[in-house]
């Protein structure tokens, strides 16, 4: 059984991985008015990835025989100075979504709730790994500039990328 501490905190994240998707969908529609369609591309792949994650945190509330309480969303922002302000954006908002995870730890840890710990460093691993690529797009932006060819590599570079969904997850 889930506790009610845990319970709303992790309804809480929930909403924050639905805004996450909703954030990264405002950022394909961004990249998609400019005609970077592999930024567009790559945003879209990342949104799937977050309605995975709050999908994740549905299933295990639910398993633990809590209740679901979904809240309203904010909406995002819709445009951005150029794309290197957006990936900058998209990093800012990861860091911040890591510590929203670590916060879940915390309070996991003093609840004596193991299985939320255990199934929450899933998501302490995966905050690495969406800061990096948010990082590294920026660090290729800064180093193609961003006018002229540079970014239309980056750009086809981005389209390529191929959204994944984790074997445990597959048929959410």
């Amino acid at each position: 059984m889930i506790s009610d501490k845990i319970q709303e905190a992790f309804n809480n994240q929930i909403v924050a991985e639905l805004y996450s998707s909703y954030l990264y969908l405002s950022m394909s529609a961004y990249f998609e008015s400019i005609n970077l369609k592999g930024f567009a591309h790559w945003m879209r792949c990342q949104v799937q990835e977050e309605l995975v994650h709050a999908m994740k945190f549905y299933m295990f509330v639910n398993e633990r025989g809590g209740t679901v309480k979904l809240s309203a969303i904010d909406g995002p922002s819709t445009s951005w100075a150029s794309p290197l302000a957006a990936f900058q954006d998209a990093y800012a908002h990861e860091r911040k979504v890591t510590g929203l995870i670590n916060s879940l730890v915390d309070l996991a840890i003093p609840e004596k709730d193991h299985a939320s710990n255990a199934f929450l460093q899933w998501f302490v691993t995966e905050q690495v790994e969406e800061e990096s690529s948010a990082d590294e797009v920026i660090k290729k932006i800064q180093l193609a500039g961003e006018q002229g060819g540079g970014m239309f590599m980056l750009d086809r570079e981005l389209a390529a990328r191929v959204f994944t969904p984790p074997p445990e997850t597959a048929t959410l």
